[in-house]
């Protein structure tokens, strides 16, 4: 089976083409290729498929071998990889998801893609559906005065239904407060603190992804706010642990921090493994991603 190593900012998968290729155990393939030591090493595994809706579609499985709706990392690498290898030559180019159809606009110069812009679509703060179960998780009361954006001088409650969150279980109720929840088709945890350096996040989070209020599990994001155009964001994702970037949880800090004030709506966000410019735009709701896609090698397994 041949496959291609592919990254952005640093969230890397291995991808494969089922154009040509066949994989009839993907589950058991991610984990397996995943390893870092005995694999090719990964975040996860991505095969890029015929579609009847779209241009191609992409199915992505975290290093555990648990599916995922999406990636928004490598929803990129899946156009560049389209584009440059002639699975698809539209620009932009529609892209079949878990979460349904994305739109994406190609940056390419001398024929090949250098940096993609993803219509990441609407995000969902609806607890129910992210899915949070609400009574794990409470309302903070405490009154919040941001030093960015917006200059909220009211409670949590009074702010927005979906703003600062508490979750209820001891540790947790003493390490994390201010989170807040948005789905981008898949469920996220936005955690603002003072100092991002500080955070354990190799700790914490096994402890908040498995935590009881989320039955689908969930990836979170420790986010620290430099301006209100610029933050700097560290992620524990849901079946992969620690890793360099994410791109839909880009999207859900972009949209937590506007939500609750602390930013505008256009940002830059510093990641481990890169930046990432965000956009969650008034005009139609939806969220805008802009980042690079990289080509790192291709391989054969015997």
């Amino acid at each position: 089976m041949k496959f291609t190593k592919m990254q952005g900012i640093g969230n890397d998968y291995v991808y494969v083409d089922c154009f040509s290729e066949r994989v009839d155990d993907p589950s058991s393939l991610a984990k397996t290729i995943s390893d870092r030591h005995f694999g090719v090493g990964s975040d996860g595994l991505i095969l890029i498929l015929p579609s009847d809706k779209a241009d191609v579609r992409m199915r992505m499985f975290n290093a555990d071998g648990g599916e995922s709706e999406m990636c928004g990392n490598g929803i990129r690498c899946v156009a560049k990889y389209a584009f440059d290898h002639g699975l698809a030559r539209s620009n932009p180019m529609r892209i079949e998801t878990g979460n349904g159809v994305l739109t994406l606009d190609l940056d390419v110069a001398e024929g090949k893609v250098r940096q993609v812009t993803v219509n990441m679509g609407r995000p969902i703060v609806k607890l129910a559906d992210i899915p949070v179960d609400r009574d794990a998780v409470a309302l903070t009361q405490e009154p919040h005065q941001y030093t960015f954006g917006i200059d909220h001088k009211a409670t949590a409650r009074e702010i927005g239904r979906y703003c600062n969150y508490e979750l209820v279980d001891k540790p947790l109720h003493d390490l994390i407060w201010h989170a807040t929840f948005v789905s981008m088709g898949n469920p996220h945890v936005v955690i603002f603190v003072d100092d991002i350096k500080a955070v354990d996040v190799p700790y914490l989070g096994p402890l908040v992804e498995n935590f009881r209020a989320f039955p689908k599990r969930i990836n979170a994001h420790w986010v620290q706010v430099h301006s209100p155009r610029e933050v700097t964001m560290r992620t524990w994702e849901r079946g992969s642990g620690v890793t360099l970037g994410c791109g839909t949880g880009a999207c859900a800090v972009c949209v937590a921090c506007a939500l609750t004030g602390r930013t505008d709506r256009n940002i830059l966000i510093h990641l481990p493994g890169g930046d990432l410019r965000l956009e969650w735009r008034q005009a139609d709701d939806n969220v805008y991603m802009t980042g690079p896609a990289v080509e790192v090698f291709t391989g054969e397994i015997p």
